[in-house]
């Protein structure tokens, strides 16, 4: 390993790696990005939204970082970001994102205050309304700050969440936000997250074809009261080429596609396909060494649950076949090594099962091109969840 000078170092001594270092050199665990794969990823995603006239707004709830966010925007052609909490909003807006959507309701009165004063910075904000009341709650306070909070609609589209469920409550609202001070009706969301991991591309298609028929239900009831919503917004990685084609959405809001998770993975495309063979590559990665090898066909690494979110399953060890993860505690993981082929100090790259929560319990991306470190990249809003 080479001597660092850690005092003429701006990242300090908490950060895993130092620009120019080696990846063998990294400390671990922690998250590194292939920046090949992942300006690909972008690359694409951007070059399919505009060729078939699509709006891209990436989602950062996934990657809560400033600079990823930055990166889709230079790369990527995205317009904006969007976020759930306005906690996460604030990071973004601060960060020089200038076009922000809080893809949620928000209805506590301080963060309502806090979500108010945010255009004061240059920032274009919009919210999602699926209560009547929220209306007058937003309006007061963007009157109080002498700011225009943009308002989307959001319409339950099959996610069983937030969201109206009748074109009758879309008209209500919209007319109320229409004439309410400081607000102005930018359009609808419909986000079906429920049907985003489900294996087969067809029951993807049979969920979507139902959602864009309620969608396209209420755009239509619109123009009979004289509003036209300029955006219709929605659109995941397990989605965005339904929403794109069905002549209704204009916006999307796809997130995963840029890192690819192990969960994300497995799902089929058209053709059967797992959609990490070949629709989208793997970027984000844990890196993890082996601590340990007493047991002659079981190693043992230093990335257990508190490096990673298991909710959607265990990560998957990239790029072998010859050793398996198979189980985690707080501070280990298991692998399973039957030709004894791991040494300590060995490092292994795992595609984490759920990238978004895996992503909220590091500080920094360590983003690597040819085996070296070239950035880091602190993971801006980690933590941000109010």
């Amino acid at each position: 390993m080479k001597d660092i000078n850690y005092d003429e170092l701006d990242v300090g001594f908490d950060a895993p790696a130092v620009p120019g270092m080696d990846e063998a050199d990294i400390q671990t665990p922690c998250l590194i990005l292939d920046l090949d794969a992942l300006e690909r990823n972008i690359r694409k995603m951007g070059d399919y939204a505009k060729a078939h006239g699509m709006r891209h707004r990436s989602h950062g709830k996934m990657h809560k970082s400033v600079d990823v966010q930055k990166l889709q925007e230079k790369l990527g052609g995205a317009v904006g970001v969007c976020c759930q909490k306005v906690s996460e909003a604030e990071v973004f807006v601060r960060g020089g994102i200038k076009d922000v959507l809080v893809s949620n309701q928000v209805r506590e009165a301080a963060k309502i205050d806090r979500l108010a004063r945010l255009p004061k910075l240059g920032a274009k904000i919009t919210v999602c309304i699926d209560d009547i009341a929220n209306v007058a709650e937003l309006s007061d306070a963007a009157r109080k700050h002498g700011t225009e909070l943009h308002c989307f609609i959001e319409i339950d589209c099959g996610a069983g969440r937030c969201g109206v469920t009748s074109t009758e409550a879309v008209v209500e609202i919209s007319k109320a936000i229409d004439a309410a001070e400081g607000l102005h009706f930018s359009g609808i969301q419909a986000y079906q997250g429920a049907m985003q991991h489900m294996d087969s591309y067809a029951d993807r298609k049979t969920k979507l074809d139902a959602a864009i028929a309620q969608v396209r239900e209420a755009v239509d009831a619109l123009p009979e009261i004289g509003l036209k919503p300029e955006f219709v917004s929605g659109g995941g990685t397990g989605s965005y080429y339904f929403e794109s084609n069905s002549g209704v959405y204009n916006e999307l809001q796809c997130g995963s596609y840029a890192f690819m998770d192990a969960d994300y993975g497995r799902i089929h495309d058209k053709d059967g396909k797992r959609i990490d063979q070949g629709e989208w590559e793997n970027a984000l990665f844990i890196l993890t060494s082996v601590m340990s090898h007493a047991k002659p066909d079981k190693a043992i690494v230093d990335a257990g649950l508190k490096a990673q979110s298991v909710d959607s399953g265990l990560p998957f060890i990239f790029g072998r076949d010859d050793v398996e993860y198979v189980k985690c505690s707080d501070e280990h993981g298991v692998v399973v090594d039957p030709e004894g082929v791991l040494k300590v100090n060995d490092k292994l790259r795992l595609v984490p099962g759920h990238c978004d929560p895996t992503c909220n319990v590091h500080d920094w991306y360590v983003g690597v091109r040819n085996g070296k470190v070239e950035t880091l990249w602190p993971v801006s809003a980690r933590g941000k969840a109010y």
